[in-house]
């Protein structure tokens, strides 16, 4: 490089190359901090990955890779919470570091993506390039073209419903002609069967109770008041309440029910505090032994747990009784070999909790074995599950017999060498007083080795109990188990409880007759 004669003209180029040699420095450090803070960014993603696909392996894996059942290990909703804010945790630190990177460096190879389902709308966009001028007077040939489907939506949108009923009168003739006015469910009221419809299902079906519905139809400056909504509820509920009743006459006509209860907090009126009442829940699902029909679940309010409440439900029923090891249901159990009751069958899940907190907390040998064992007793039900009953039968006896009586050796055997007080105590004694119900899947193939299909019934009521807090009375409770009732049925026969029920409510309001009350159920909704 030549340097200039001139001292001015060489001082402007020491000073330029110093500014250049600083910035190069600036430039340095900061490519440096930016490697820094992407590794402790990719690291701190690498780590929140492995939890997360830790949590989704235990979560949603095939249960051979798992020590317990679904039903054992459904993490509360606090865990679910804790998990979906990583998953935002991620994205923000994911948008963080790509913010600092170049477009060519922030795009993520395409994964194959499931589609969307056929029904929903689809709008088409058509992105033209800009018209340049340097392509004045060209001819464009059409040789392919990229595709991209994006999910949208429409927020729920109220709209009014006017109704025109003109009058006529004949010239020169006496007398007024005019339509009749349409029936409703609530007659002279506000809201459509559509409306009513959508309360219902956001409060029993998706545990959003009338004072947010109030506060969100507020934001479409929609004032309706909670009492109104809850009175509509109370009349869909009477309107409801032969299809209620109707889908527990169905259950009981089932040669295999499930049973259930969990609490219902209830107002005490005039008093401000609550009581605890209970939704009792019974459920019918042949599919596990080959039965084609369909899955059903009707719920009971009551305000206590008696077996009183059992023996008035199940009156005469004889058929098999799935249940967990609460007493209350032994008032209608069958008498020793005799028809005059039902027949109990256990439920393996129940005992198989008690064993998996303590292999999981105190590491005892015992319950790991039992673990381990009972594991195998599943995967022989997943084999078999859908076949005939017979099939069933000689597939226990053939294999899961052999393990239960593993089983009782081994608790028998444990039982004397340990404290009567230890927590493994109470489940080895929990399942040897409950031997004959919990064995009587071996002998008969209708029966299921847990009680899980009526604790998925059930389980959704204890979140709306959640979000609601308690029911408003006897009466809200009643109302409760009617609409929740089929709302649930819906949801086990796959079919929109919003698009049923809002049909179901028209046909009510347009005198449906009580004869033909099957073809309003659930499942026998077609659009």
């Amino acid at each position: 490089m030549q340097l200039p004669d001139d001292v001015d003209a060489l001082k402007a180029m020491i000073l330029a190359m110093a500014e250049k040699a600083a910035r190069a420095e600036v430039l340095e450090t900061e490519v440096a901090d930016l490697k820094a803070r992407n590794t402790d960014a990719d690291e701190q993603i690498a780590k929140l990955k492995q939890v997360l696909k830790a949590f989704n392996r235990y979560r949603y894996g095939r249960r051979s890779e798992k020590q317990s059942n679904k039903a054992d290990t459904d993490l509360d909703e606090q865990g679910a919470f804790v998990f979906e804010e990583i998953e935002t945790g991620i994205a923000v630190i994911e948008a963080l570091v790509a913010k600092g990177r170049t477009p060519s460096t922030t795009k993520r190879a395409s994964r194959p993506r499931k589609g969307f389902p056929p029904h929903l709308e689809r709008i088409h966009v058509v992105i033209e390039p800009d018209e340049l001028p340097e392509h004045a007077g060209k001819q464009k040939i059409l040789i392919g073209e990229d595709t991209s489907e994006r999910l949208d939506v429409i927020p729920p949108k109220f709209r009014v419903i006017v109704t025109h009923r003109p009058k006529y009168a004949f010239k020169n003739e006496d007398g007024v002609i005019q339509a009749l006015a349409p029936a409703h469910i609530v007659e002279s009221g506000m809201p459509t069967e559509a409306l009513l419809a959508f309360v219902a299902v956001s409060k029993y079906g998706d545990g959003l109770p009338l004072y947010r519905q109030e506060a969100i139809f507020l934001r479409d400056h929609v004032e309706v008041d909670r009492g109104a909504m809850a009175r509509w509820m109370g009349k869909v509920g009477f309107e409801l309440e032969i299809l209620a009743d109707y889908t527990f006459d169905r259950i009981k006509e089932a040669e295999r029910i499930f049973a259930d209860e969990t609490t219902l907090p209830t107002l005490v009126p005039g008093s401000g505090s609550a009581k605890t009442a209970y939704l009792w829940a019974y459920a019918r699902d042949d599919r596990p032994f080959g039965g084609s029909g369909p899955p059903m679940v009707a719920y009971r309010f009551e305000d206590n747990r008696s077996g009183d409440c059992v023996a008035r439900h199940l009156d005469g029923y004889r058929g098999i009784l799935q249940i967990d090891g609460y007493a209350a249901y032994n008032r209608v159990a069958r008498p020793d070999r005799g028809n005059d009751g039902a027949l109990l069958a256990g439920c393996w899940a129940h005992s198989r909790r008690r064993f998996y907190e303590l292999h999981a907390n105190d590491g005892s040998k015992v319950a790991t074995a039992t673990i381990e064992k009972m594991g195998a007793l599943w995967a022989i039900e997943e084999k078999v599950r859908g076949q005939s009953p017979d099939r069933r039968v000689a597939a226990r006896q053939e294999s899961s017999a052999e393990i239960v009586a593993d089983l009782y050796k081994l608790w028998r055997d444990t039982l004397p060498r340990i404290s009567g007080k230890s927590k493994l105590a109470e489940a080895i004694r929990y399942a040897l007083n409950r031997r004959e119900t919990f064995e009587q899947f071996l002998r008969d193939g209708r029966i299921e080795i847990d009680s899980n299909i009526v604790e998925r019934a059930i389980r959704p009521q204890a979140i709306v109990r959640k979000n609601s807090l308690f029911a408003g009375n006897a009466g809200g409770g009643r109302t409760w188990a009617t609409i929740a009732t089929l709302i649930q049925c819906a949801k086990m026969n796959d079919v929109d409880p919003l698009a049923w029920l809002t049909q179901t409510l028209e046909r009510i309001a347009a005198g449906w007759p009580a004869s033909d009350i099957e073809a309003l159920m659930p499942w026998k909704f077609q659009k």
